[in-house]
C-alpha cells in the first residue's frame, strides 16, 4: 500500500479508497477499531477513525511523506 496523506482522522470514503472495501465493511471496521480505542480510554469521533491508529492496524499502510 502507498503512503497516505497525513491527516488526523479519516472518514468512511477514505477508508474505502485506501483498503478497496465497501462502505459497509469500512463502517464495521471503523466501529470495531473505535470501540477498541474507547475501551483504552480515548475519545473517539463516530464516523471517523484515527489515521495513525488505522495505519498501525493495517499491515503495509504508511502514513506521511
Amino acid at each position: 500500500m502507498g503512503v497516505v496523506q497525513e491527516k488526523m482522522y479519516m472518514n468512511v470514503d477514505d477508508v474505502c479508497e485506501i483498503l478497496g472495501v465497501s462502505k459497509a465493511y469500512a463502517y464495521n471496521l471503523m466501529r470495531g477499531y473505535n470501540e477498541e480505542l474507547k475501551k483504552a480510554g480515548y475519545i473517539v469521533v463516530p464516523g471517523k477513525i484515527s489515521t495513525k491508529f488505522l495505519a498501525e492496524k493495517i499491515y503495509g499502510m504508511k502514513v506521511g511523506d
